[in-house]
């Protein structure tokens, strides 16, 4: 059996002016969304540099300290004004202590220069007194011993004592002969007892 053939129909072929206008349209939303997008990102910005100062302040107000911080620092400013005025002080004092050593220094001096002054003039002194005593001794030998004896006779016995142990032993005793025996032995005792306490080697 055969089958009648089919009549055969030309294929149809697609509208090429369709695809045209899809393009056309998926381009024309495609530039929609890249505007729209640039505005987005252009209204995203201007909305943040806007919120920068209040982000800014926000950020200043979080990096204040707070109350506690605050008096800390307070305290540590007023111990170090304190610690400022106790070296001003100290430095004061180290000053006049200088101050005072140099007049100090200068008063020891003058005093040592007036200790030694008052030295030389008692060693004059001294010396002068020395060579009185060295005269009247030797007047005392060149007198007559009964003379002598008689002035010794009116003496301290310590002053008299003095003048007979700088005298030559014969010259002395010779007016130790010429006293009254009390008085020889007065001067005598005194003459014995001068260096008794004397310290010995």
């Amino acid at each position: 059996m055969t089958v009648p053939a089919r009549a055969t129909q030309p294929a149809r072929r697609p509208r090429r002016g369709g695809q045209g206008a899809l393009f056309l349209i998926a381009l024309l939303l495609g530039g929609s969304g890249v505007i729209r997008l640039g505005l987005g990102a252009d209204l995203a910005l201007a909305k943040t540099q806007d919120a920068a100062p209040e982000t800014g302040a926000a950020e200043g107000s979080a990096c204040e300290p707070d109350g506690g911080a605050l008096a800390m620092l307070d305290e540590l400013r007023a111990r170090e004004e304190r610690l400022k005025q106790r070296e001003a002080e100290v430095a004061d004092r180290a000053q006049a202590l200088s101050v005072a050593k140099s007049e100090i220094d200068g008063r020891l001096a003058e005093l040592l220069a007036a200790e030694e002054k008052l030295s030389a003039t008692l060693t004059l002194a001294d010396d002068a007194a020395d060579e009185d005593v060295a005269r009247l001794v030797t007047v005392y030998e060149k007198m007559k011993p009964k003379d002598a004896a008689s002035l010794f006779a009116e003496m301290d016995p310590d002053f008299a004592a003095g003048f007979v142990a700088r005298m030559r032993p014969d010259a002395a005793a010779a007016v130790m002969a010429g006293l009254d025996p009390k008085e020889a032995y007065t001067i005598s005792v005194v003459l014995a007892g001068r260096n008794a306490n004397a310290p010995r080697e």
